[in-house]
């Protein structure tokens, strides 16, 4: 199951105020950076993947974690867990690459029909988007779940270990991925 593009959320069976109300908890893991959150936070994590989930959750072996609305839903979360806080930790993108070679070596006309076509497929992906990830917090909620934006502390939390990730990329990406994320921040003004 992959994450199709959906808002990462914190999902738990409890309220979560901070982060150290993760200390402790059963966190599934499922790649680095999910690891690391998990030890960031003093949580245990254990290596889930998203078809194993359903059973984990029902089973106790984790009870608490970050994935899509999409992902939640599909392994019947509800079941086992209470809370959902629309955290968007990270929001996944499908792009489409075109070799630029390629494309400046098609005649004016050619380009500007693929830029008029991309330009509303782009938008219409952002407008399903919106609607597809407002529609599986819906069925959250419709199964009982508290879904709700994280409080002030936990969101200051969550931006602290962003900065922590980040700066653990950093020492493994050198000089071009501090060029990326200096560029990144300047695009978005969060220098």
């Amino acid at each position: 199951m992959p994450c199709r593009g959906r808002p990462q959320g914190l999902y738990a069976k409890k309220d979560i105020n901070t982060l150290e109300d993760l200390k402790g908890a059963k966190w599934r893991a499922y790649n680095v950076g999910t690891s690391r959150i998990a030890e960031l936070v003093g949580a245990q994590a254990v290596t889930v993947q998203a078809a194993e989930l359903p059973q984990a959750l029902a089973t106790g072996v984790v009870n608490a974690f970050i994935t899509s609305g999409a992902t939640g839903y599909d392994a019947k979360v509800w079941e086992s867990l209470t809370h959902f806080y629309d955290v968007q930790a990270w929001i996944p993108k499908n792009l489409t690459f075109v070799n630029k070679a390629a494309f400046d070596g098609l005649d004016k006309p050619t380009q500007e029909a693929i830029l008029k076509a991309a330009a509303p497929a782009e938008e219409r992906g952002w407008k399903v988007w919106r609607e597809k990830s407002t529609w599986y917090l819906d069925q959250l909620k419709a199964k009982g779940m508290k879904v709700q934006p994280p409080g002030p502390e936990l969101a200051a939390g969550f931006r602290k270990l962003g900065e922590q990730l980040t700066a653990d990329w950093l020492k493994k990406a050198g000089a071009d991925g501090q060029a990326i994320v200096e560029a990144y921040r300047k695009s978005a003004g969060t220098q």
